[in-house]
């Protein structure tokens, strides 16, 4: 069993009140993973104390250097795959192979980080309309950064928002969530053996209103990173709008959708629906929940894809054959059900159900859970997040109708279209309300190199990954005169 700790300024300690929480195995429920600190206010206190501090020197190392610290990590990732793979598997529950996923998804942010910081770009120098004047942009870290990362990718995550932040200059608290802390204890450990100064980078563990607010809410924290709920992102907006020094970027969820074209090739629209809700038991913010079919084949689809449904298998994480695992608590159990009921009580047809099957004790699983009908704009289930395997199949008159119904929600995260008309996938994406599109794809994965986020409720417009830059610097303008006089551009003259 783990004797977990937080690690601040260099050091893994104890919570100052000497409290504890368990991590447990959501397949095996009686199984307990070990034991976490359960940090509060004089916790954050010393942490973002030590973070302040460390900030101006590591600012002054440079990008290179920093590189070089963290790129050692990349290499104790590959040595631990296998180890850090069950870790991810058995706190999470999400199934092996998608626990592998996660590890290596998180090794190649590491790798990615070390290749921004060791290219060294810092700026850019610009030609001045005066030729004797030289203009810089310099970009610069913010300072402390708060990174409070999900459960569902326990160890990627933190990575997409902790790697290109330390590689910027800022320092960096992680607080992973409450039900996922061995994953975050693993990092730390990592960065501590890469050589990471004292106080650059930290982890906190905790629940989310005694640590995880009480770091939103401190006056020395500049940035908060967050992936997470629409609820918890809201509550920080709010937050961090009230001080001049903080700002933040939130990528809170999604209702994402397949929409699949009369000419698509229906085998690949089964499988890209298949894994789209069920992968990770649709416990992801890029789940597919609804199927938007056009009518020509919206009928051998929901009758084939029905069949498909019946068959997957899901239960014990460990077991490569398994196509999910559990979810992450009974809380998630719950609200999966409550999406399911709802479906029948306005009055959709249920293709599969199979909300019943517990495939081990002392663990929370949810079946896979199909159902069809016309498209509503005043249904709940169509419109909100169910975040279990919940899927709508829904008819669609043609591509301008599949793109009315994809866009009638207020999330806009991800989605995909199954067509061979090119042209046609480039109208559909083009004119999603998304910040994730993808063409003969399954709304899942998230390529390093480009940014991840949404628009209306799935996010704030700065993105996550590659695309965290604007939220973890500023830009300096530097202009210098290289000549022995002053000259003025716009035709300005200093003349009295």
């Amino acid at each position: 069993m783990i004797n977990g700790k937080n690690y601040i300024n260099g050091e893994f300690v104890e919570s100052i009140s000497g409290e504890k929480f368990e991590s447990r195995n959501p397949a095996h429920f009686d199984e307990i993973l070990g034991t976490f600190p359960k940090s509060n206010v004089k916790d954050v206190n010393m942490a973002v104390d030590a973070a302040k501090k460390a900030f101006s020197a590591w600012k002054k190392i440079g990008m290179v250097k920093r590189a070089e610290i963290i790129g050692k990590v990349a290499q104790f990732i590959q040595n631990e795959e296998k180890m850090l793979a069950e870790l991810v598997c058995k706190e999470s529950g999400k199934q092996i192979n998608e626990s592998y996923a996660d590890v290596i998804e998180g090794r190649h942010m590491v790798e990615y980080n070390f290749a921004v910081g060791h290219y060294g770009q810092s700026g850019r120098i610009l030609d001045d309309e005066i030729a004797l004047k030289r203009c810089y942009e310099k970009i610069e870290p913010r300072g402390v950064v708060v990174a409070i990362s999900p459960w569902n990718f326990p160890y990627a995550i933190p990575w997409w928002l902790c790697g290109l932040s330390l590689i910027y200059g800022n320092t960096v608290i992680l607080k992973p969530s409450s039900e996922t802390p061995a994953c975050a204890f693993a990092i730390a450990k990592q960065l501590h053996k890469a050589g990471i100064p004292r106080g650059v980078f930290q982890v906190l563990t905790g629940n989310g209103s005694d640590c995880g607010m009480e770091l939103v809410k401190h006056p020395d924290v500049n940035v908060v990173l967050l992936t997470g709920s629409y609820e918890t992102g809201l509550e920080i907006k709010r937050e961090t709008a009230l001080h001049y020094n903080k700002f933040c970027s939130i990528e809170t969820g999604g209702k994402s959708a397949v929409i699949v074209l009369k000419d698509a090739k229906i085998e690949m629209a089964l499988a890209a629906i298949l894994t789209s809700a069920f992968k990770t038991a649709g416990q992801r913010c890029v789940t597919g929940g609804r199927a938007i079919v056009e009518r020509p084949v919206y009928m051998e689809f929901i009758d084939k894809f029905s069949k498909l449904a019946k068959k997957i298998k899901f239960g014990e994480p460990m077991d490569e054959n398994m196509f999910y695992g559990a979810m992450i608590n009974q809380l998630g159990k719950e609200q999966g059900i409550i999406f399911n009921d709802l479906a029948r009580k306005e009055n959709f047809t249920v293709l599969v159900d199979r909300g019943q099957e517990q495939p081990t004790k002392n663990g929370f699983w949810l079946g896979p859970f199909v159902y069809t009908g016309e498209w509503r704009s005043n249904s709940y289930v169509l419109t909100h997040e169910a975040f279990s395997p919940h899927l709508a199949i829904i008819p669609a008159d043609n591509v301008d109708d599949a793109i009315r119904i994809y866009n009638d929600t207020e999330f806009g995260l991800a989605g995909s279209v199954i067509t061979e008309n090119y042209r046609l996938a480039q109208r559909v994406m083009e004119e999603m309300e998304c910040g994730i599109a993808y063409h003969n794809l399954p709304c899942i994965g998230a390529g390093v190199r480009l940014p991840f986020g949404g628009v209306k409720k799935s996010g704030n417009l700065i993105s996550s990954a590659s695309g965290i830059v604007p939220a973890i610097t500023h830009k300096k303008s530097i202009t210098i005169n290289l000549d022995d006089k002053i000259v003025m551009a716009q035709g300005l003259s200093i003349d009295v």
